[in-house]
């Protein structure tokens, strides 16, 4: 069946786009903060135990979002570790890091995600489709924020 939501066929696929390295990104960052939740030792190990654990479930219900975003946009999600590996701006971290090193990973996860959205809500008002620049924001909002918790663990 057409679409006919007032966003035109090609600038839905450069949102689709724009969403998938989001998603892409995201499911990454999800799955290296589970990672990290699962392994990390030493003195700070339960306060980032817990930390990492809020984090991942957070991004685990951002990922259901921005999945069906693409959805209401007519195209399927990228869904595969495949897909998100070609999609994403995160590269993976192999072994385990000491937790100092797993906060600075997470940083420079949150901040790519970051630009990532940033990037996104800019297309996103050039075509006037509000829901994915909200979307964007609210993702910009969370991420922001914890990058900020993160470095602050640092200081």
């Amino acid at each position: 069946m057409q679409i006919d939501i007032g966003i035109e066929q090609g600038d839905r696929e450069k949102l689709v786009e724009g969403l998938g390295k989001l998603l892409a990104d995201s499911y990454t960052l999800y799955l290296k903060t589970h990672n990290f939740h699962w392994n990390v030792t030493g003195p700070m190990f339960q306060t980032l135990h817990l930390m990492f654990e809020t984090h991942y479930n957070e991004l685990a219900l951002a990922v259901d979002q921005v999945a069906e975003r693409i959805r209401a946009l007519g195209h399927p999600a990228p869904g595969s570790y495949a897909a998100f590996g070609r999609l994403s701006s995160i590269e993976d971290t192999d072994g385990v890091p000491e937790a100092t090193e797993m906060i600075k990973l997470l940083v420079a996860g949150h901040e790519a995600v970051i630009r990532t959205a940033r990037n996104l809500v800019r297309l996103a008002e050039e075509v006037s489709d509000q829901a994915t620049a909200d979307l964007g924001t609210q993702r910009l909002q969370v991420h922001e924020k914890t990058a900020w918790m993160l470095r602050s663990l640092l200081a």
